[in-house]
């Protein structure tokens, strides 16, 4: 009879822990992302479509190029013997001897000729022309006439512009803001910092608060400086323990609220607002940094092959997969994430359930 009601008792302890954890332990399953492939078209020989009023995404794989649609259409198609210039609005097709170059918009509709000689460069619907001898640059309007020039004679080491700023960084360490409607350099910095101070990477944010860069040999480091007055103030700096020789991506992302830079075998990711770091190992240099509505994704290559980082804006990192291509990209739009891998395109449904 003891051993009767001791065991009852233990059952009845038993249940009551039980109620207390699932009221006052027990947590709901964190939702999970879920990554459901739509469709896959091949870009070889398309049969090109009128896809109405749906965005049209640009892509450029080995020597074709063109635009195609969220339904899976390829609506321009391209084939290029050299080189081309490609945005979501326009197109160019250059060789080394670039000069009175014809541009056309993403139906294939020609829009003017590019005036000043050199290689010209689009950022969405941004025209830009990187003149001989690494040194000067143009800005074109949107018929291709010269706009503004901006003359030096300290070789461009890195370039990046949005709707209202244009930012360079040069060979001796200096860096220069632009405005982009009439070309008036709006402030001038040296980072400084270390003994070869070569600019290897750029960006501003949007609202132009904001300005980033990575410099220099022995003592490499990653600079954030806010704009006050048209002069940069130093909020925050690292030193990066590997250093890169060539030119580095970086990144505003979230509303300007965070920055996203590539440095040997890591992302950095600096959060503005909470004054905080994050670094996720990186197998491979980046070379593609994409944004959606809660998720970053960024591709990297070495050699042959690539792989795609997937970040939430909680400047956490979801998983990676990893392919091999001689060509890759990535492209966001919606709640979609575009692939294209040497002759395909995949689209593929990104959902939090």
């Amino acid at each position: 009879m003891k051993t009767k009601k001791r065991i009852s008792i233990y059952i009845a302890i038993s249940i009551i822990f039980t109620i207390i954890y699932l009221l006052f332990a027990a947590k709901p399953l964190a939702h999970e992302y879920q990554f459901i492939p739509q469709w896959k078209i091949s870009t070889l020989t398309p049969v090109t479509k009128n896809a109405g009023d749906y965005e049209k995404m640009y892509f450029k794989l080995g020597q074709t190029a063109g635009y195609f649609t969220e339904t899976g259409d390829i609506t321009h198609y391209n084939t290029f013997s050299s080189k081309i210039a490609i945005s979501d609005y326009y197109y160019s097709n250059y060789a080394s001897d670039a000069k009175n170059l014809p541009f056309f918009d993403n139906q294939g509709k020609k829009l003017g000729t590019i005036e000043p000689a050199g290689y010209p460069f689009f950022i969405e619907n941004q025209i830009y022309v990187f003149l001989p001898g690494g040194c000067n640059f143009a800005k074109c309007n949107n018929d291709g006439s010269l706009n503004w020039k901006s003359q030096s004679t300290i070789p461009i080491t890195a370039f990046n512009s949005n709707e209202n700023f244009c930012i360079v960084g040069y060979a001796d360490g200096t860096i220069k803001v632009f405005n982009t409607n009439d070309g008036t350099c709006v402030m001038q910095n040296f980072p400084g910092g270390n003994e070869r101070p070569v600019i290897l990477g750029v960006a501003i944010s949007d609202d132009g608060n904001y300005m980033a860069s990575i410099s220099g040999h022995n003592k490499q480091r990653f600079v954030l400086a806010k704009i006050v007055n048209n002069k940069p103030k130093i909020i925050h700096h690292k030193f990066l323990n590997e250093e890169i020789y060539s030119q580095i991506l970086i990144k505003f992302t979230d509303n300007n609220n965070s920055v996203l830079y590539n440095y040997n075998n890591n992302i950095g990711i600096y959060n503005i607002s909470k004054d905080t770091t994050t670094t996720i190992p990186a197998k491979n240099k980046l070379i593609s940094i994409e944004e959606a509505d809660s998720i970053i994704y960024a591709l990297g290559k070495e050699k042959n092959n690539y792989t795609v980082y997937v970040i939430e804006k909680t400047n956490t990192l979801i998983g990676t997969f990893s392919f091999n291509a001689d060509k890759a990209f990535i492209k966001t739009n919606k709640d979609y994430l575009y692939i294209g891998k040497d002759n395909s395109i995949s689209q593929i449904l990104v959902t939090k359930k």
